[in-house]
């Protein structure tokens, strides 16, 4: 199914396909993504879409910035969490994974309104990864991503073209600061 972000019913219609763990591509604040429900089914299906390694983990995505403090007692520095909601992912150690030999997550707040409502309105964290097959380039026209990956996903929102967008930068917090991991399109 294909829908438009500007129409009357997207939000609702994006979040009924995520809440039945449906794999949609939705439009951010950067470039499209591939987003679902964080689980273990999830994970795998849009690592199966993707062609991306077991190990390489996604961003997930959260409504508000203090939503972060539901996955982490790592005290985010001010400066930091005042770039939120934006284009800035920031890697923390993750709660739900103390013990597991990956035990970060890396969050993000996206800038963009509509698709923070879809978070909320999911009321649980979702995957996000950049649309492209693994290994090659972001696709960032509406006609590319239509007919890679229609019969992939069960859902794709559109919301033009993204030419020569960037990704969201990435950082980790470690030790009460901070290290750039990927400058993208928030120059820190």
């Amino acid at each position: 199914m294909i829908c438009h972000k500007s129409d009357d019913n997207s939000i609702k219609i994006s979040s009924d396909f995520l809440i039945q763990e449906k794999v949609v591509i939705l439009p951010t604040d950067t470039v499209y993504g591939f987003s679902a429900i964080v689980n273990e089914n999830t994970d795998k299906k849009i690592r199966e879409i993707k062609g991306r390694s077991e190990k390489k983990p996604f961003i997930q995505l959260i409504a508000n910035p203090s939503d972060i403090y539901e996955y982490t007692s790592c005290k985010i520095p001010q400066k930091i969490f005042d770039l939120w909601p934006g284009p800035l992912t920031v890697i923390v150690p993750d709660i739900r994974l103390e013990g597991k030999e990956i035990n970060t997550t890396a969050f993000r707040c996206p800038g963009d309104e509509w698709l923070r409502k879809i978070i909320g309105e999911c009321g649980k964290v979702l995957f996000s990864t950049s649309v492209n097959r693994s290994g090659f380039p972001v696709l960032d026209s509406e006609e590319d991503i239509v007919k890679e990956f229609s019969n992939d996903t069960d859902l794709i929102v559109l919301d033009g073209d993204k030419k020569n967008a960037l990704p969201s930068t990435i950082i980790k917090i470690e030790n009460n600061d901070f290290v750039v991991l990927r400058q993208g399109s928030l120059k820190i």
